[in-house]
């Protein structure tokens, strides 16, 4: 699932719907301007119960933030609440529980949405 043309700003908030797979291992939603380039990469991982936050410079992964709080499983459908602040991305959990992740890019504008992995996406809104 990839969208080329988002116009996320800040102050905007991305809501995305899905069911998690059976069989997932992880998934992952990437925001940035292109694959190479992310803001903000998030993706819970089953078979390590964290959550793995990053962002990507021209290919290059920087340094990881992870998140032992994991209130996913698989097969079950979530929704997933992402705030594009000026310093940071402010994510909203299922179960409630709060996270954030730094802007390192100081993006103002975000044009790329992906998601990967044993995710599939049954609605998203801005």
């Amino acid at each position: 699932f990839e969208i080329f043309n988002l116009e996320m700003k800040i102050g905007d908030t991305l809501k995305v719907k899905g069911k998690i797979s059976e069989d997932a291992d992880s998934f992952s939603i990437n925001l940035g301007c292109k694959s190479s380039d992310l803001a903000f990469h998030f993706s819970p991982r089953f078979n390590e119960s964290v959550i793995i936050c990053n962002s990507k410079c021209s290919t290059v992964w920087q340094e990881e933030h992870c998140e032992n709080h994991l209130p996913f499983s698989r097969g079950s459908t979530v929704k997933i609440i992402i705030e594009m602040l000026d310093d940071k991305f402010k994510v909203k959990l299922p179960d409630g529980h709060e996270m954030e992740f730094p802007n390192r890019h100081s993006y103002n504008k975000i044009s790329y949405m992906s998601v990967k992995g044993g995710f599939r996406v049954v609605s998203f809104k801005l």
